[in-house]
């Protein structure tokens, strides 16, 4: 009898990176003998588990609610059972009979459930082989760390003829990632009183379900300002539910900025939220003296970028509005995310100021102005957060990068607030973090009387609801205009 060694997962993994152990190799039909065994090792996390969720789709609540899991019969998480029955798959794929196996069938029996940080052992055991249909029959058994058998079953083959001897193939790094920041705003959020809301123009499919969603979720109290026929209609092609909900009638779109404006200076409302109108209509309204919503502070807007990896916000500012701030510009736009941020519920914000370099010189004049920006917070004409710069990007996230080049700062490696040296530097940094999947993001526009919610067409609803959390929390807590 023939024995193939247990290897745990991640052990055999190393093996096989170095010489011929790269290579993965068969068990013909005809090398096979019965009672030959091979069996692998793996340590299941709730990583693990979730993936496979991911894939598979199944979401019961047993293997991802920890308060429901808690309250079951099993009085915890417990894994899928085919999240481990699928180990089989891996020794008779990789180790007996290996490549070119053709499975045929598979019998499993769940005998007791698997937790994370449970070490499984799977083994298989050749019962019988066909010589003439090439089929063999292999029992399975899985064992958990204490010797209890977690699951027992039997496997039908078609084995390999010819011998095969591939390269292991190298897998892809695959991570789970946890939206923590975006669940702790939304949560915050949701212990407030809604936020009157004016939707300017709400007629599409996407802002229209936004806002309702907002709605639902308890964020906003929303006022649809538009076009009533067209609004209506598009609630009707998108099976949504108007009852309730109050509508002012606008003929178009500039009316619907005009007149949302007007809701915002009178009081009956406490935010905006742009719809499916261009941002200029809106914000051209905003900015008319005339209409009172403009105050001491430069307009300036900020992205909230939910950090998914350290379960943080992180302010970006600015990225959609000032394109080439000057220094008295960029005093506005520090102190709007400050009060932002403090709004979110950060006691003192670091604040980085962005730069190509982290020394000052008169050829960046980024470098000249974040110099003097430390200085005037210093000396108390910026309030309320700890300024830092001119750093460079990776100084400013990252306290190795800052060490590594000798900066000793409070604010490197643990800021609250990026602050760009203009448009387009910020609008690319956002759009990176957004579409490489490092952050959910949220966008509101700061300095005006009641925070305005600009979304994006290209917007997900997430983000929308996330920007009307950032409205709630920034018009709760007094945000300064």
């Amino acid at each position: 009898m023939d024995t193939i060694e247990v290897l745990p997962l991640p052990l055999a993994a190393a093996m096989f990176a170095a010489g011929d152990a790269a290579f993965i190799e068969n068990r013909t039909f005809d090398e096979m003998t019965i009672g030959e065994t091979a069996a692998l090792q793996r340590t299941l996390t709730q990583s693990d588990i979730e993936l496979f969720a991911n894939v598979s789709g199944d979401v019961n609540p047993s293997h991802l609610d920890a308060d429901y899991a808690g309250a079951s019969l099993f009085h915890g998480i417990i894994a899928h059972g085919m999240l481990s029955g699928s180990l089989f798959s891996a020794v008779l794929g990789t180790l007996l009979p290996g490549p070119g196996t053709i499975y045929l069938g598979q019998d499993l029996k769940f005998r007791h459930p698997v937790k994370p940080g449970d070490t499984l052992t799977v083994k298989v055991t050749v019962r019988t082989k066909n010589a003439e249909k090439k089929r063999v029959v292999l029992d399975c058994l899985c064992t958990n760390q204490d010797g209890e058998t977690v699951i027992t079953g039997a496997a039908e083959v078609v084995a390999p003829t010819e011998k095969v001897r591939r390269p292991r193939v190298q897998l892809p790094e695959v991570s789970v990632v946890h939206h923590e920041a975006l669940a702790a705003l939304l949560a915050r959020a949701s212990a407030l009183p809604p936020l009157p809301t004016a939707i300017v123009h709400p007629c599409d499919g996407d802002s229209l379900q936004g806002a309702l969603r907002a709605a639902a979720a308890g964020f906003v109290d929303p006022v649809l300002v538009g076009p009533e026929a067209r609004i209506r209609a598009v609630a009707l092609a998108e099976g949504l539910d108007l009852t309730g909900i109050r509508i002012v009638d606008a003929p178009h779109s500039h009316a619907a900025a005009e007149t949302a404006v007007g809701l915002a200076r009178d009081g009956t409302v406490r935010a905006l939220m742009k719809g499916s109108l261009h941002t200029d209509e809106l914000m051209h309204e905003v900015m008319r003296r005339e209409n009172h919503l403009r105050t001491g502070r430069r307009i300036s807007h900020a992205y909230v970028m939910l950090i998914a990896a350290s379960g943080k916000a992180l302010i970006v500012s600015d990225g959609a509005v000032n394109i080439a701030p000057g220094l008295m510009e960029k005093v506005d736009i520090v102190q709007n995310a400050i009060d932002l941020a403090i709004a979110l519920g950060v006691a003192v914000p670091k604040v980085a100021l962005l730069s190509a370099v982290e020394t000052v010189t008169a050829e960046i004049p980024s470098t000249l102005d974040a110099a003097a920006l430390c200085k005037m917070a210093d000396r108390g004409q910026i309030k309320g957060g700890l300024l830092d710069g001119p750093l460079a990007f990776d100084n400013a996230i990252s306290t190795v990068a800052a060490l590594t080049k000798g900066i000793t700062s409070a604010v490197a490696g643990s800021p609250d607030i990026l602050i760009v040296p203009n448009l387009e530097a910020g609008n690319m940094l956002a759009k990176q973090m957004i579409y490489s999947g490092v952050a959910d993001a949220a966008g509101i526009v700061l300095g005006a009387a009641v925070p305005i919610i600009l979304t994006s067409r290209a917007d997900s609803i997430q983000t929308r609801l996330a920007s009307c959390a950032v409205a709630v929390l920034a018009a709760n807590g007094a945000v300064k205009g």
